[in-house]
């Protein structure tokens, strides 16, 4: 299939360009990756490695590591993404579980590894994720998932030849691969990569390679509507957001600033990218991930025993997902039940289904904060703390209670920065907000200003290093 669209826009595009380097002028043309298909092609066959071999992709370049692995599945292998940034234990620890047979750095060079997988038979992608647990995951994400997940977001986004994608998300995530490379190669359109966001300059750049669609998080959003630019550029149709939800303030900012759209948008590595979204032209709820996109959504009750419950409209339950797009078991790790026999994977994501059919989520199974059997759910408390002023950041969660079990403690990134008595002033603000706003059991006991949030490489929040820190795990 991938193959198929290569040869296909070759044909009918030739020179037109595919990638581009956001910031410098090498381009590739569609020609030009069939071409490194081909190249790949000969260079694998001759080296032994077949159709199906995994080939792990550790490129410093986003414009050769795209090329790399775009034409690694052209060519019918696996290609095995790999940080160029981690540290040696963690790259060890996806190479034992991944087993690629070879490893690029890019320009068609190519170590081969003395031990590792056979054949898959098919193109594909495979990622090492350990989740929230710390657990290794072994996720193999075939060619037919892939295509079927690409097509679906090229469809929903209305991504069509003369579009013009930014994407400065890290090319070893799925977000990157799916919505970033495969959809623009299914609607034969134009991708810039760059090797990280930064705000100096962006509008600048995104004025000068005419792009009407950006790809982004939380985190670039919420910064760009700290400072807009005098002139913003008349192309962008819309920018999305991914990875971690993304929190009303910060959207509002944003479209109040510059007119521009915001497509919420839900997606997890299981499912090869996006399970819903937003319309990019119709009905956008703020605080909603929108609506499905190619995959079935479900929100349940699971009881210890017995079947599963759908969840009424509003009401909060599992969110649980099928179809073409989503694995049905796990290459290696991964928790038993987590995907049933007829074929719904539970995300461990809490959310509920409004009457339109827009999914809404509330947060993780593993973050809810139980207070003396209570149950709180962390981004009810962070919208609120994020609607005031000064704040950048904030995140909650659970610290232990000997008495109640839980209680919520509350981290947050002042809009300055710092601390001292600016922060204890932030703090007695806060304080009196989550007062006037929620009710006590709801309120955080502690709060902790601090300089910056400790984030992932998609620029999500680790809430895993928060509660260690507040536990005492972390000190």
């Amino acid at each position: 299939m991938i193959r198929e669209w290569i040869e296909a826009a070759a044909r009918e595009r030739g020179a037109a360009v595919y990638l581009a380097d956001a910031r410098g002028g090498r381009t590739l043309t569609y020609e030009g990756l069939r071409d490194a298909v081909r190249t790949w092609e000969r260079k694998l066959d001759g080296a032994g490695l077949p159709p199906g071999a995994r080939i792990a992709v550790r490129a410093a370049d986003p414009l050769d590591y795209a090329t790399t692995l775009v034409a690694l599945l052209g060519a019918g292998r696996v290609a095995v993404p790999l940080d160029p940034q981690a540290p040696p234990a963690d790259l060890a620890r996806v190479l034992e579980v991944a087993g690629p047979v070879g490893v690029t750095e890019g320009s068609f060079g190519i170590r081969i590894l003395g031990t590792g997988s056979g054949p898959a038979d098919e193109a594909g992608i495979y990622l090492c994720t350990s989740g929230t647990t710390g657990t290794p995951k072994g996720i193999l994400l075939r060619e037919a998932q892939l295509a079927h997940v690409a097509a679906s977001v090229a469809l929903h986004h209305k991504i069509f030849p003369n579009d013009r994608g930014y994407c400065s998300l890290p090319l070893f995530h799925v977000n990157a691969e799916v919505v970033g490379l495969l959809a623009t190669l299914s609607a034969g359109a134009f991708l810039a990569v760059d090797e990280r966001f930064s705000r100096r300059g962006f509008w600048e750049m995104i004025a000068r390679q005419r792009i009407t669609w950006i790809n982004a998080v939380p985190a670039i959003i919420s910064i760009l509507a700290m400072d807009p630019p005098a002139v913003v550029p008349p192309d962008v149709r819309f920018i999305r957001s991914a990875s971690a939800p993304l929190p009303r303030a910060a959207l509002e900012a944003f479209e109040a600033a510059f007119g521009i759209p915001v497509v919420e948008t839900y997606g997890m590595t299981e499912a090869a990218s996006m399970i819903t979204a937003n319309p990019v032209s119709g009905v956008r709820k703020s605080g909603s991930a929108g609506l499905p996109a190619g995959t079935e959504v479900r929100v349940v009750t699971v009881p210890e025993a017995g079947p599963v419950t759908p969840c009424a409209p509003s009401e909060v339950g599992r969110v649980q997902i099928r179809g073409a797009g989503v694995i049905t078991a796990y290459a290696s790790g991964g928790r038993p039940g987590v995907i049933s026999a007829d074929g719904w994977l539970d995300t461990s994501d809490l959310g509920y289904l409004d009457s339109d059919g827009y999914l809404f989520l509330v947060g993780r199974s593993d973050d809810v904060i139980n207070r003396g059997g209570e149950k709180i759910y962390p981004r009810e408390i962070e919208e609120l703390l994020l609607a005031q002023p000064g704040v950048r950041s904030a995140a909650v969660v659970g610290a232990p209670d000997d008495v109640l079990g839980e209680r919520p403690v509350a981290w947050v990134v002042p809009a300055e920065g710092g601390d001292g008595p600016a922060a204890a002033d932030l703090e007695t603000a806060l304080r009196a907000a989550c007062a006037a706003h929620l009710p006590r059991h709801k309120q955080p006991g502690a709060f902790y200003v601090v300089d910056a949030m400790p984030l992932g490489p998609t620029g999500k929040i680790a809430r895993r290093r928060l509660k260690d820190a507040v536990s005492g795990a972390g000190r």
